[in-house]
Order: structure tokens, then sequence, then C-alpha cells
């Protein structure tokens, strides 16, 4: 069983981001199980991006869980509920949503710069998001996090599609610094990462990731997680991954049967 201790915690709290080896190692195989089922019947939020260059597409697809018994086992069986919980300092651990990410080798096409919270229908500070491969991924093609940026504003950054557009047609949000623009200022956390370690980071944590230009395929599972304090969002137009079939009020608790409750503290 995969051991979380204080320090890690407490790294998780100040940076926003920490790398957790082989916590989900013994789930690689029902996870690659559901993104090959994925790929091969993508669900109606799948969203492809190709390139203009003409190279591989980039394949994501949303809320799967329902779908792939090795999802779904993952969701309600695997230790990431408890260490969910742990690293959030909740009582609780709530599952969001799962996203399935694969940068096929050689696709030319870059994940910019964003913080996830503003796409969500929710708020809270107590959130986490496992990035887990399920391929053996080079530092040079890894997701990079921003490490303390969870804590950068009060006001989060504007959340834009990939083709550089605004999501939501009124916007009250900050704007994010250009990050590429001066790498050496900022405090860039990426590693070499074997399938079944997993990138731990808030939702607020400000974070991209280059294109493949490797030989190596690059399967991703990424699971979303809330603590006690989520509340339900309203935002100013559809969120990413849309919910339209809940009807809640904006600050209603975050509680629905599509974000099932994983995790309780005894």
């Amino acid at each position: 069983m995969f051991k979380i201790d204080d320090q890690l915690v407490e790294q998780f709290q100040k940076d926003g981001v920490v790398l957790l080896r082989g916590v989900f190692a013994e789930w690689v195989k029902p996870l690659a199980e559901s993104v090959e089922a994925a790929l091969a019947d993508p669900s109606p939020l799948e969203r492809s991006y190709q390139s203009d260059d003409g190279s591989a597409p980039f394949f994501q697809d949303y809320c799967n869980f329902e779908r792939f018994p090795g999802l779904r086992a993952f969701v309600h069986e695997s230790p990431a509920g408890m260490v969910a919980a742990q690293l959030m300092r909740s009582r609780t651990a709530r599952f969001f949503h799962d996203h399935i990410l694969v940068k096929r080798p050689g696709t030319s096409l870059v994940t910019p710069w964003h913080q996830d919270q503003p796409y969500y229908c929710v708020e809270g500070r107590q959130s986490v998001s496992f990035w887990t491969p399920l391929d053996p991924v080079a530092r040079q093609v890894c997701m990079e996090c921003v490490a303390g940026s969870h804590g950068w504003s009060k006001t989060d950054f504007e959340p834009q599609r990939f083709d550089g557009s605004a999501l939501y047609a009124e916007s009250h949000f900050a704007e994010l610094p250009d990050i590429d623009a001066d790498r050496a200022a900022f405090d860039l956390r990426g590693w070499d990462m074997r399938p079944g370690d997993a990138i731990a980071f808030n939702f607020r944590t400000v974070h991209g990731a280059p294109a493949n230009q490797s030989a190596v395929g690059r399967r991703v599972v990424s699971t979303r997680w809330v603590g006690d304090d989520a509340r339900w969002a309203v935002r100013g137009g559809q969120t990413s991954p849309p919910f339209p079939h809940i009807d809640l009020p904006d600050g209603a608790p975050f509680d629905a049967p599509e974000f099932p409750l994983v995790y309780r503290q005894n």
C-alpha cells in the first residue's frame, strides 16, 4: 500500500504539486485497457486536436469511468481516494471526473499553459488531479507544473480553448503570465516517469505539456478529486467537461450521483 507521509502532504500544500512514485503501478493494466477501449469507442465528449502540420492527432476523452470496468474499479478500489483526501487535508474525497489524454508519437501539438479551476463547475480550495502515465515518459515530453502557482492570485486565470479563444463570453479572470517568455523565472517541475507514477497537482496549479516528438506514445489517465469544501459553480458558459443535465444553484454542495463520495475518514 502506498504511504503518504506528513512531509509529502506539506510539500503538496506548499507547492501545489508532488510526484508520487509507483502509487498506481498495480493499476496500469486495467487503466490501459480502458484507454484502448476509449480509442476504439470514444464517448460523445471526445475531443481530438489535429495539428496544421499533419502530425499525429492529440486524443482526449472525458467522463468514461462508468463505461469501462478497469477505470470504474480504479475510482472505487484503488488508493486514489485515500491519497487524494490526505493530500487535500480533507476528511473526504469525492470523485469529479476522468480525462484520457493520448499524444501519439510525433504529435507536434503543445498543451498551452493554463490552470484547470476556471474550466470546472466546482469551486473550493481542496482539490487534486492525478496525472498518471501508462507508458514511460521522458522529462522532455512530461507535463510541467509551476510550483507555487496555485497561490498566485485570488482571481483565477482566463480559461481559453486550445485555439486561443475565450471559453466564456464574459470574463472576470486575470491574465496568465507569459511563462515561455522567461522559463528560468519560474519553478517548473517535470520528471522522467514510469507507468503507474503520478503527478498530483491542485486544480489551481498552472501547468502545460510539450509536443511528443519521441518515438513512444504517451497515454495518460488523469483523475480529478475534490474535498470537503467543494461547491457547485455556475460559470458564464459551458464548462469543460460539461454537465448540462445537472441543475444546481451556484454555491450548492457538490453532491450528485455523477460525483461519487469514494473516501471518508473513519
